[in-house]
């Protein structure tokens, strides 16, 4: 029976490396290669236009790293092999994101064998995506991955007033400027630091050093008051924990 076509995405910064992968894949009929990125930003912008199944991930790239890119996804999320050229830092956050797999630069043909293989299992058995999507709380994962027009731009997590879904879009808004980004607030909500973020309704996420005041309203609402100045409405239930959460009654 015929394997199903596998859409891959090959991201590196070194045109080099992504040919020694373009023939190293050459023997295998099943993976397609719809596309390549040189750097962070067309990585992202080719993920979303093209919907790779499966994508090799330099880790090691200028801002925006391959790691800065993972956490920036949506979901569903393609299956990720994350490549570099040590094991450091980067290849233990990698293991950490439980990433389809880890290959060292540089790459040799059974060790991409088996990664594909792993890929090819984890297809058959119906897995959307075995790379979940990291918690935004420590090491490089500090930053975020917005979008402005047709750029991408990193923003400190230390800068984010809050995360606001409006009309099906999702705003990250800073003290330098709003931007947009792929994910939910349903999926930042489950990576964020929830020490330093908290979802005060379905609509809104707010960082909470950038809380300068919170206002009880008719019927145990509220109305939360950033020090920009830019004002938040908090749900009956939200408003209930987070005074609790603040040791209000």
């Amino acid at each position: 029976m015929k394997q199903p076509s596998i859409r891959t995405l090959l991201v590196d910064d070194e045109e080099p490396a992504r040919e020694r992968l373009r023939k190293l894949l050459g023997p295998h009929p099943d993976v397609d290669i719809v596309g390549e990125a040189e750097d962070g930003e067309q990585a992202i912008r080719q993920i979303s236009d093209l919907k790779p199944v499966l994508v090799f991930l330099d880790i090691q790239m200028p801002r925006p790293t391959g790691l800065e890119v993972a956490a920036s996804l949506g979901k569903p999320a393609p299956h990720v092999i994350f490549f570099c050229t040590a094991y450091d830092e980067y290849a233990v956050r990698a293991f950490d994101l439980h990433a389809t797999d880890y290959l060292l630069k540089p790459v040799k043909r059974p060790r991409l064998a088996r990664a594909l293989d792993r890929v090819r299992e984890q297809i058959e058995d119906g897995s959307e995506s075995a790379t979940p999507i990291p918690r935004l709380g420590s090491g490089t994962n500090r930053r975020l991955l917005a979008r402005s027009g047709e750029k991408y731009v990193v923003v400190q997590q230390t800068r984010v007033e809050c995360f606001l879904s409006e009309e099906g879009e999702t705003k990250l808004c800073s003290d330098r400027g709003d931007y947009s980004m792929d994910p939910t607030l349903a999926d930042l909500d489950s990576r964020l630091d929830p020490d330093r973020f908290y979802r005060i309704s379905r609509s809104a996420i707010v960082n909470l050093d950038h809380i300068h005041e919170v206002a009880p309203l008719v019927g145990g609402y509220g109305e939360m008051v950033l020090r920009s100045g830019r004002r938040c409405d908090v749900s009956r239930r939200r408003m209930k924990e987070l005074l609790e959460r603040f040791g209000g009654s």
